[in-house]
């Protein structure tokens, strides 16, 4: 006779001992499996807020008023409100489709060396003294965010003092992403002052004073044009005493450019504060995206630049160092990609289509400059109370328009425009057709909550 299951019992009814039995055996099975545990509980792992500015754009995205405006996202708009594709990108984009010899394959670790060079002169300058004596060492990064972590990466290993990584001192306020990019790598970070909250401009000597409280050869994160979030940049007089400051406090610059021809329309110009230094004899580093100023922002394409100071070896410094960010780049994305590598290659090459990327570039910062003219002008003739010349003084994509939380907040709920909790607004989202709306918008917030 065949074994009977503990606990089981035969029915005369087919039907119903063969319901009974499953039953029962499941119900074994359940007290047999063992339990199932995370090892990730939420004391390990807790829920992590939701980005704020990915946030933002979600929250804007479902709101269904034909009145909304998107004053929070940091990708340039036409007056239509538009993503604007550059014409030269397209052009740039139809030369590499037709190219019969382009293909998939992998770049080296180091990237598209025929990006990489012409992107160290359009910081550094045509026939620049640190490119011709070779004290540049150049890598292809995942745009500038790539270039900021590599950067942090690089000297969390290699500047220490006591075993120790050196401090890195962040703009009050700064792009919020760099606050997370050097605290991953373990880089200590503090705050030096820069927006005056009363003039909307600079703070210039809170600044000052704080550069120079900071221990000797500190890294100081400088933004070398169009300063994110703010729109506020020191003049060329304030750039130069600042030089000399970090000179004598022997500080290391590490500059984040991602909008050079795209704050003032001019390349030369937004580079002056990384020339200015490299003329000095500062040894530093450079972080530089080409998402703004190509609109080749889902292409992540962007550099990593090293100078060394002048010295009879700073070529074999600059080789080192390159060889170092090679591990690193190895270990964290093997290579980057090429698409839009060769697409900002193709127009850097190219003097016609150069010339043409200039063009697009002044179209962009020409219109940025009018809506800033045009928002201020509107407050200006409502008699909004409070100062808005800071709106035109400010340049580059943001502006820091000195709404309070709670005003952005009212402006969210009351008018449907959506702006980061600080006020800052991006001027790209602002067109000849939503221009006034806002204005209104501001004015009666600001009598509401002043």
């Amino acid at each position: 006779m065949a074994s009977r299951a503990p606990g089981l019992t035969v029915s005369s009814s087919p039907s119903t001992s063969t319901s009974t039995s499953l039953s029962r055996l499941q119900t074994i099975a359940n007290h047999m499996a063992p339990a199932s545990i995370t090892n990730f509980p939420a004391e390990a792992v807790p829920q992590a807020p939701e980005d704020p500015l990915f946030g933002l754009m979600r929250a804007y995205k479902a709101d269904q008023s034909p009145d909304k405006v998107d004053l929070g996202i940091g990708a340039y708009r036409d007056d239509n409100a538009k993503p604007w594709v550059l014409p030269v990108v397209k052009k740039a984009d139809e030369i590499l489709r037709n190219d019969p010899e382009a293909n998939h394959e992998y770049l080296p670790i180091a990237g598209l060396a025929s990006l990489t060079s012409k992107a160290a002169e359009l910081l550094l300058g045509t026939g620049a003294p640190a490119i011709a004596e070779k004290r540049v060492a150049s890598v292809q990064t995942i745009s500038g965010t790539g270039a900021v972590h590599l950067g942090a990466l690089f000297l969390a290993r290699f500047y220490k003092v006591n075993g120790a990584s050196r401090t890195v001192y962040l703009s009050n306020p700064t792009w919020a992403n760099h606050h997370q990019i050097f605290t991953n790598v373990g880089v200590p970070i503090e705050q030096y002052p820069y927006f005056d909250k009363k003039t909307k401009g600079l703070d210039f000597e809170g600044m000052k004073a704080s550069l120079t409280n900071a221990p000797d050869r500190s890294i100081i994160l400088l933004h070398a044009c169009a300063h994110n979030p703010t729109g506020v940049d020191p003049t060329p007089e304030q750039w130069r005493e600042i030089a000399e400051l970090m000179k004598t406090k022997k500080h290391f610059p590490f500059f984040d450019t991602a909008y050079q021809g795209f704050a003032s329309g001019n390349l030369d110009r937004d580079a002056g504060a990384i020339r200015y230094f490299v003329e000095q004899g500062f040894e530093l580093v450079i972080a530089q995206s080409f998402a703004k100023n190509f609109g080749l922002y889902g292409e992540r394409a962007g550099c990593f630049h090293f100078v060394a100071p002048p010295s009879p070896d700073a070529a074999e410094v600059a080789t080192r160092v390159a060889s170092q960010l090679a591990i690193l780049q190895r270990s964290e994305i093997s290579n980057p990609p090429i698409y839009g590598a060769r697409i900002a290659s193709i127009v850097l090459n190219d003097k016609d289509l150069f010339a043409e990327w200039q063009e697009n570039l002044r179209t962009m910062s020409g219109r940025i400059i009018t809506m800033r003219q045009a928002l201020r002008s509107k407050l200006e003739e409502l008699g909004t109370p409070g100062q808005w010349n800071h709106i035109t003084d400010q340049i580059g994509m943001f502006s820091f328009t000195g709404l309070t939380e709670a005003q952005v907040q009212k402006i969210r709920a009351d008018f449907h425009i959506y702006m980061t909790k600080n006020g800052r607004i991006s001027m790209a989202g602002l067109n000849t057709r939503n221009v006034e709306y806002v204005a209104k918008a501001i004015d009666r917030v600001v009598r509401d909550l002043s």
